[in-house]
């Protein structure tokens, strides 16, 4: 009698190649489109720009809130690749930091109007807590610890005290409170060692 192989029935099934680009098509038009836009866009003005069917749409995001939970950890795992394979490579923990807050501001500059659609439109907090977002803060406390163990930001400074600073980088981008990279300049300033 042949048995059967035994199903993993809690681990998420891979998708076929054309269902991920479909799914990566839809996330990207969304991005796209909140950026442009804010919370102003319905699910078929998505489905037409990533030029998928709204029924593809609908059995990969059943829901507007499910979209942009979607973009949102998308944003995160391309920010979370951009320090594991280009600012982890850097020796200097400080110019590793710099470069990584820099990427984050870039893609909230172009995203500026996602935000928006996390905050007020659809999730009404601060974004969704996923295990991407949860990895990339773990990297920057860990960047934090190697820049003060080498000396280069003051003793006392921790990876929260840089997590909260990193918010308010995206708030000046967000509300358009001035130059971001003004911001970074005086942040890091601050954070180094005299």
């Amino acid at each position: 009698m042949p048995t059967s192989t035994p199903v993993n029935e809690g681990a998420p099934r891979r998708l076929r190649a054309d269902a991920e680009r479909n799914r990566a098509r839809v996330l990207n038009a969304a991005r796209e489109l909140f950026a442009e836009r804010g919370a102003h866009v319905s699910m078929d003005e998505v489905a037409r720009l990533a030029e998928v069917g709204i029924g593809t749409l609908y059995r990969h995001f059943p829901t507007k809130e499910a979209m942009v939970e979607a973009a949102s950890q998308q944003r995160y795992g391309e920010i979370l690749t951009y320090y594991r394979t280009v600012c982890a490579e850097v020796p200097e923990p400080v110019r590793a930091l710099r470069m990584l807050l820099t990427r984050i501001a870039e893609v909230e500059v172009r995203d500026r109007g996602f935000a928006s659609v996390v905050v007020e439109g659809t999730l009404g907090s601060a974004g969704p807590r996923s295990d991407l977002r949860a990895d990339l803060e773990a990297e920057i406390v860990e960047l934090t610890d190697r820049a003060r163990a080498s000396g280069d930001i003051r003793p006392e400074v921790t990876g929260t005290d840089v997590l909260c600073l990193t918010s308010g980088l995206t708030a000046v981008i967000q509300r358009r409170a001035g130059d971001w990279d003004r911001y970074l300049d005086i942040m890091l300033l601050g954070l180094s060692t005299p």
